[in-house]
């Protein structure tokens, strides 16, 4: 398994062992957790002392012109019941998607050391978030990296019902506005996969994105 150096320099993505791992080691400057996104590599770990960098095959994306709304979530939609905002609460957001108990896992992968480097990311132009209010309370959101027409998802929360989804369908219509061609998903859901994500496999994966 290929240990990073001090060097900003990633081996190919389509390296990754059976299990997805690409590499170990580093560290959690802006600089290369952009240049990870770039190369279709995330960073997925639960300790900043232990850093991994993935890359998985098979590679859950949505094709933004594929979103998938049934019927009763256009219901929602209609009877408007949340307000949206882009980028007003960053901070707050990557934290509450820090503290959301997940199946099968103990902690979390957003640690303080990644958490640091998104909020400069995000200072930088580089990472957004979306966020869900009802009567002035943040109930949902998500944020992610962008790379100009990739939008790459890191994690969502809620607090009420359909919170997330919903912000989900007006980041996915922001990005149609703005011609981006490719919401990368990470790994498999369940949700996601209801709202028109697919699974392709890595090396199509890396040639939408370059």
């Amino acid at each position: 398994m290929h240990q990073l150096t001090s060097q900003h320099i990633f081996p190919s993505a389509l390296s990754a062992n059976e299990e997805g791992i690409v590499a170990v080691g580093g560290d959690l400057s802006p600089e290369r957790v952009l240049l990870a996104y770039k190369n279709g590599i995330f960073p997925w770990f639960e300790d900043d002392d232990c850093l991994a960098w993935w890359s998985p095959d098979p590679r859950m994306v949505l094709f933004p012109e594929k979103l998938r709304i049934s019927k009763s979530t256009k219901k929602i939609l209609k009877d408007n019941p949340f307000k949206i905002t882009f980028n007003r609460s960053f901070n707050e957001v990557v934290n509450a998607c820090a503290k959301v108990k997940r199946y099968g896992q103990n902690g979390t992968w957003i640690t303080n050391g990644l958490m640091k480097s998104f909020n400069t990311l995000h200072e930088q132009g580089h990472a957004f978030s979306v966020e869900v209010w009802k009567d002035y309370e943040l109930v949902g959101g998500l944020y992610g990296v962008d790379l100009g027409d990739v939008f790459c998802g890191e994690s969502m929360f809620t607090k009420a019902n359909n919170a997330s989804k919903i912000g989900f369908i007006f980041l996915v219509k922001e990005l149609i506005k703005n011609g981006y061609k490719l919401i990368d998903c990470q790994v498999p859901s369940a949700h996601l996969k209801n709202l028109g994500a697919e699974e392709v496999s890595r090396s199509k994966f890396l040639e939408y994105l370059a």
